[in-house]
């Protein structure tokens, strides 16, 4: 009885801030896919690599049909509550490629930050390309600040990352300022 007494309390105390982070997730998806469709009349079929209608899908529906996966994929969502394994590193990561259709992504503790609500719309932009187009971080990157200079007429500058990446000679590059 008192074990199952001290887990409802548990479960109590923590529902507080699960409903915060809830809620900044919500905020960095709705800001997220707000700056995606303003972005999205000036966008071609396939961006950087990316299906933008895949892209789309994955970031308003969280499901899409994939030509990258070869079929259709759900994305599934996952607060992480410690900084463990991925987490020591990122603010969020994909698990990929799909198993049985469904690509995971972790939100890891720092995603929650206070007064990170920029970079969270930044790093669900993304992510959501990894989602749909796989692991290439420079790929990810180019097109995220695609997407926000697009929209926004600038872009978070991540040049520290696109050179510890080794971006300079993949393919793909940032938009000019």
């Amino acid at each position: 009885m008192l074990s199952r007494l001290a887990s409802l309390l548990l479960a109590l105390l923590a529902s507080p801030a699960l409903g915060q982070e809830q809620a900044m997730l919500d905020r960095a998806f709705d800001n997220a896919v707000a700056t995606f469709e303003t972005a999205l009349p000036r966008l071609g079929v396939d961006e950087a690599g990316v299906d933008i209608a895949a892209y789309r899908d994955a970031l308003t529906l969280r499901r899409f049909a994939s030509r990258h996966w070869g079929g259709p994929v759900t994305v599934d969502l996952a607060i992480r509550e410690t900084r463990t394994g991925s987490c020591t590193r990122f603010a969020a990561f994909v698990r990929i490629p799909p198993e049985n259709g469904v690509v995971r992504l972790v939100l890891c503790p720092q995603f929650f930050s206070d007064g990170a609500d920029a970079l969270r719309e930044l790093t669900i932009l993304h992510e959501m390309v990894h989602v749909v187009a796989g692991p290439d971080e420079c790929q990810a990157m180019a097109f995220a600040a695609r997407i926000e200079q697009t929209a926004k007429g600038r872009f978070t500058p991540v040049d520290a990352y696109w050179q510890a990446s080794g971006c300079a000679g993949s393919g793909f590059s940032l938009p000019s300022r």
